[in-house]
């Protein structure tokens, strides 16, 4: 899951063209995922985090530099940047545990219960109104995402509701994004939270290193040489996909209208269930597929809706606040 459509203009010159990226993206997240519940075992949570966030500086930190684009930022932007890249280090961290319990597509479809999650705080926190057909339609979901979470939380439990903590936190990412889209580039703002977040980590880091084999934290915190070649690779693919993703969703954001491009993110669960059978032969079952196809149904029902009221409101009204 991604804020990008919360960062990047839409320009629908190139439909096609922002249709396949955007397809990239729903192939390039997902299969991030699934190599970071492959190392989940094997490294700390915090040393896959902290690769994640050193790719995005390394990918995209020479295109900063190249399009001279600044580094810094001043007044509330810049506090406005640290809580969303706090916000953002936390919903990876979530969602790389949440990856050790569950399968891809179970964590990766609760996830999904975001868009709902939006509306909610869009009603409390920005006074904005939902309406009959939103209410049903979130409460549709929030049942689809109870039929997934039912079997996953009977068999390993508490780890099986991370994903709602992981919706709950990109909902208030994707609120704070909102607030400094048009003052920040999105490449620049990438970059400049994976740096922030280096920096926030890396002190944890240390510190868990030298934490005892027997603390509650020792199996999370700190950084070790991964024992197995293949885990370089994994390690490689985690930081690279999760970058590339997100920058496949930004640009297709510049060729096709994000009315055009919203529900296909969707697509990111039938991938992750296809991903999830061919690496780890994982395929929900009965009641869990029944709550991932609700859960999409009815997330799919809230961006056409939404879409359908855009259409029917005047040019005029529409730039109206």
């Amino acid at each position: 899951m991604s804020a990008s459509s919360a960062i990047s203009p839409a320009h629908s010159d190139r439909p096609v063209l922002g249709i396949l990226l955007m397809l990239g993206f729903c192939i390039s997240a997902p299969a991030g995922d699934a190599f970071a519940k492959i190392l989940g075992d094997r490294l700390p949570l915090l040393e896959l985090v902290m690769v994640r966030f050193a790719a995005q500086v390394i990918l995209l930190g020479p295109l900063v530099w190249l399009r001279h684009l600044p580094w810094r930022s001043t007044g509330p932007v810049t506090w406005l940047i640290l809580v969303r890249t706090v916000l953002h280090i936390l919903g990876i961290g979530m969602m790389f545990t949440a990856l050790r319990y569950l399968p891809l597509a179970d964590a990766i479809a609760i996830a999904f219960v975001m868009p709902f999650i939006m509306l909610i705080l869009g009603y409390f926190v920005l006074n904005e109104t939902i309406g009959f057909h939103r209410i049903i339609a979130c409460l549709i979901g929030f049942i689809g995402t109870l039929l997934v979470v039912q079997p996953s939380f009977a068999e390993v439990g508490w780890p099986a509701l991370l994903p709602l903590g992981v919706a709950l936190d990109f909902a208030l990412f994707m609120m704070v994004t909102r607030q400094i889209a048009r003052k920040t580039d999105p490449i620049a703002l990438q970059a400049v939270s994976g740096v922030l977040a280096l920096l926030i980590l890396a002190p944890l880091a240390v510190a868990g290193m030298f934490l005892p084999e027997d603390n509650m934290f020792s199996g999370a915190l700190g950084f070790i040489l991964p024992d197995q070649t293949s885990s370089y690779l994994f390690l490689f693919l985690i930081g690279f996909l999760g970058t590339i993703g997100h920058l496949l969703m930004t640009w297709s954001l510049r060729y096709a209208p994000s009315a055009t491009l919203a529900p296909m993110q969707y697509l990111e669960v039938p991938f992750a269930t296809i991903i999830g059978w061919l690496i780890f032969r994982d395929v929900p079952d009965g009641l869990a597929a029944t709550g991932i196809c609700i859960t999409v149904a009815a997330g799919l029902y809230i961006i056409f809706r939404e879409q359908a009221i855009a259409r029917s409101v005047p040019p005029s009204r529409s730039k109206q606040p």
